[in-house]
């Protein structure tokens, strides 16, 4: 005797279910979108804090009694003589006129004005030499030479990227907010348009976890099918921006949204977060499905042993 398959209890695909599936795919790819771009404004202001805190500046003002590239040489020298430093790098004349490019224009004799000369530091991040120390030397040697260790600009860097970050968090947790409330709403409006199922399976004596379980397979596929297409589309949006991103280098679009962002690239972290977040998703949908079925049966179970309080339940 052959078995004849059961069918699934709930239809495969109604409009409820499609409705709710587009708009958990919508939600999730704003939610995966925004967690990327979080992601890389931070590593972004990382990189560009590293960039600046691993280098300091010696500056010599010409003087027509000294000679310039021996006091240039022996700034580098003296400050290389400090624990915490690692390297030391004369900026030659051609690079510094083409620092002055911009605003003096190009073919400038840096012999025809009086332009400080340059020496730059490479030092240790984790164990930075003693800047006052450095600069008391200096002075002391080379009348003309001043110290820039830019605590400043990495100050107020470190300010910005806390800021930004910080707001890139609060978007985050706005957009978060808003799927959490929309999927739940979404959920509740597809399962009222199931209520019929389940007092049916309750009347002819189905047990609630049983049905309960039911509904969660069901809403926890459709949940899967939407996170993934909008947590796909977004990890794809990222991917596609990085790939045009190294396929356009030395553009000037490209440079400059490099300049402003960085690198369109977020890294394992950035794709494990969005994993993450299309599992949240499908939990919360199953979860909230669970919860309104449980719901919903107990209400049954009220008008059935007192039909007066029919007239007051919350409308579905």
């Amino acid at each position: 005797m052959q078995v004849r398959p059961t069918g699934a209890i709930l239809p495969p695909s109604n409009i409820q279910g499609n409705a709710l599936m587009v708009v958990i795919a919508i939600m999730a790819f704003l939610a995966c979108l925004t967690l990327g771009a979080v992601s890389m404004i931070r590593a972004t202001a990382s990189s560009w804090q590293s960039q600046i805190s691993r280098e300091i500046t010696i500056q010599i003002k010409p003087d027509d009694n000294v000679n310039m590239d021996e006091a240039l040489t022996k700034a580098k020298d003296l400050a290389l003589t400090f624990v915490g430093t690692k390297t030391g790098q004369v900026v030659d004349e051609a690079a510094t006129a083409r620092l002055l490019e911009p605003w003096l224009g190009s073919g400038l004799d840096i012999h025809e004005l009086p332009v400080p000369r340059l020496v730059i530091i490479t030092i240790d991040e984790n164990n930075p030499p003693d800047f006052a120390a450095m600069r008391d030397l200096l002075t002391s040697q080379i009348p003309q030479a001043s110290l820039d260790d830019h605590r400043t600009w990495v100050d107020r860097l470190v300010s910005m990227a806390r800021t930004t970050v910080m707001i890139g968090f609060g978007l985050l947790i706005l957009v978060f907010t808003a799927m959490v409330l929309t999927v739940i709403f979404a959920t509740r409006g597809a399962l009222s348009g199931n209520r019929h199922i389940i007092e049916v399976l309750h009347f002819v004596g189905a047990e609630s976890i049983f049905v309960a379980r039911e509904f969660q397979k069901h809403f926890l596929k459709i949940s899967l099918k939407g996170s993934t297409a909008g947590g796909l589309a977004a990890a794809g949006l990222f991917a596609l921006a990085s790939i045009w991103q190294s396929n356009t280098l030395a553009t000037p679009q490209t440079d400059q949204a490099t300049a402003m962002f960085g690198r369109f690239e977020i890294g394992f972290t950035g794709y494990l977060g969005i994993f993450a977040t299309m599992i949240i998703i499908a939990l919360l949908t199953t979860v909230t499905a669970r919860l309104t079925v449980m719901r919903a049966i107990y209400e049954i179970d009220q008008i059935r042993s007192d039909p007066s309080r029919s007239g007051g339940l919350p409308p579905e």
